[in-house]
């Protein structure tokens, strides 16, 4: 359990690699990083178990990950893979829940909870101030918030039916200004109306408009998702 109750989240992706370069860099032994860990931060962690996180045996955990950055003089983010959730996001940029929730305008143990679920809930307003305090872009805040599934959906019904009706629900998604949403939504159903018209190259058969099942829907949403991005030049 954590401060706020909640359970104990998986570890974030960690970097060996990335720990084995640091640590060599600055002259150090697996048995110095052990030692700093115990002195520095009240760690008690040998040098086998520096080594088995530097080979991908073992991995740190949130306070084993911060201490260890600590020791090797760098920030946490670097000692992490490619972050993708908001609690990755949140440790790549080292900062606690609490700190990340001020930003935010909302408590520690509300942003916990959508951080736990992965669901956002945000307004629109700390729909972008989360995208300041963690950097992400409009595609990884997608990601990280578990709405890339909405997104398609919302997408999928703006080319194939009135774009109009979809500004609104798709900015409530997306942390980008209502009028680039408006302007890409209108270029991609004005596309997907021409191709339709023409070559038939998005819809074939017609098996891969929105609410089709199978692997052709699904290949009709990611594309129209990655249009989306590519048009919005995001």
């Amino acid at each position: 359990m954590d401060f706020y109750g909640g359970p104990v989240h998986p570890t974030p992706p960690f970097n060996a690699p990335a720990a084995r370069r640091l640590r060599e860099a600055l002259g150090m032994a697996p048995g110095h990083v052990a030692y700093g860990l115990a002195a520095q931060y009240g760690l008690r962690i040998s040098a086998e178990t520096v080594i088995a996180w530097e080979r991908g045996l073992a991995t740190p955990g949130e306070r084993e990950l911060t201490a260890l950055a600590g020791v090797l003089w760098c920030a946490p983010g670097e000692l992490l893979a490619a972050a993708a959730t908001l609690r990755e996001h949140r440790m790549t940029r080292d900062l606690t829940v609490d700190d990340l929730a001020r930003q935010l305008g909302m408590t520690g143990a509300s942003y916990l909870r959508m951080e736990e679920t992965g669901r956002w809930r945000g307004n629109e307003k700390q729909s972008a101030a989360l995208c300041r305090a963690l950097g992400l872009t409009a595609a990884q805040f997608l990601t990280a918030t578990g709405r890339d599934e909405e997104l398609a959906e919302l997408l999928s019904s703006a080319v194939t039916t009135r774009w109009q009706a979809y500004v609104r629900p798709v900015a409530k998604v997306v942390p980008l200004d209502r009028a680039l949403i408006q302007n890409v939504l209108e270029q991609l159903h004005t596309d997907y109306q021409a191709l339709m018209v023409s070559t038939l190259s998005w819809s074939s058969t017609g098996q891969e408009r929105s609410g089709s099942t199978g692997d052709a829907g699904r290949a009709f949403l990611a594309r129209v998702v990655e249009q989306f991005w590519r048009t919005a030049g995001v």
